[in-house]
């Protein structure tokens, strides 16, 4: 793994296979680290992740790729770039455990609250838990909105660990399909709650969230059927994508590297469909 800028540069000067990526000739000098850091500032400044996933749908929704219709949506947790161990009161300062590479830490009898602790290491990233039984990670949450037709990301993004903000930024993702014409979200059983479900109903959105009720219709069967596949993006985007673990400090970087993975994801899948060239 490439982990810093300077070793990114050191890499793209002796590897002839990044040199030819970044339209490099043999010849030509490369940046230097500090400038390059600048520009992916700029980068996250003027949201080009968001732009060019903007200009990617664009190219779906001309080939008539992209439902109108039906949609479903998920979330799915990635680790932080930041130890357990990190994980400290707000007002420590200094190492503990004696400093060292690898400092003992001991958390037995002490409540770890998000009001008195954070990590050192990236001040972002909420320890949680998925379920009873599994460790507790620092961790960030990804969300993803799809369409049914394809099978094709429509929005993307990326919010703390929260506990409620799998549901509450489902929101905000879903609310621009609200309109005239009443649309369909297949979701899984994490989001049947009184709140979630009157809040797209309001918005002209049909939920069907995953239940045990089996007499349901057809429509209902067919959205939970079609929503699994949901895992398909999340499992590209962590095997290929490299998204399993954040490579950056901080929210706003990791968002912006989910966001061009599944850009990424929808040129691939449309290609592998055959219906657009990329």
């Amino acid at each position: 793994m490439i982990r810093s800028e300077r070793q990114l540069m050191e890499q793209i000067d002796s590897n002839l296979l990044l040199r030819w990526f970044v339209a490099f000739s043999m010849d030509d000098k490369v940046w230097n680290h500090s400038v390059f850091s600048k520009n992916r500032d700029r980068l996250l400044e003027g949201e080009v992740s968001h732009r060019f996933f903007a200009q990617v749908l664009a190219q779906a929704e001309d080939a008539d790729l992209l439902s109108k219709e039906h949609f479903s949506v998920d979330g799915t947790l990635i680790e932080a770039l930041a130890s357990h161990k990190s994980y400290r009161p707000k007002d420590e300062e200094g190492t503990p455990g004696g400093g060292g590479l690898n400092p003992t830490v001991d958390f037995r009898g002490e409540k770890l609250c998000r009001d008195t602790h954070e990590s050192k290491m990236d001040t972002e990233a909420y320890l949680y838990r998925k379920s009873k039984g599994k460790e507790s990670k620092l961790a960030y949450i990804g969300h993803i909105l799809m369409e049914n037709r394809q099978g094709l990301v429509v929005d993307s993004q990326v919010n703390q660990t929260t506990g409620t903000a799998e549901r509450e930024l489902e929101v905000d993702i879903v609310d621009p399909l609200g309109g005239t014409q009443r649309v369909t979200l297949g979701a899984d059983r994490n989001y049947d709650t009184k709140d979630f479900v009157e809040d797209q109903r309001e918005m002209r959105v049909t939920p069907h969230v995953a239940q045990s009720d089996s007499t349901r219709h057809s429509g209902y069967a067919t959205s939970q059927t079609i929503r699994k596949r949901i895992e398909e993006c999340f499992g590209w985007a962590k095997t290929i994508g490299g998204l399993r673990k954040s490579r950056f400090i901080g929210r706003e970087k990791l968002d912006f590297q989910f966001v061009m993975t599944f850009a990424a994801y929808n040129l691939i899948r449309m290609r592998n469909l055959g219906l657009v060239s990329c």
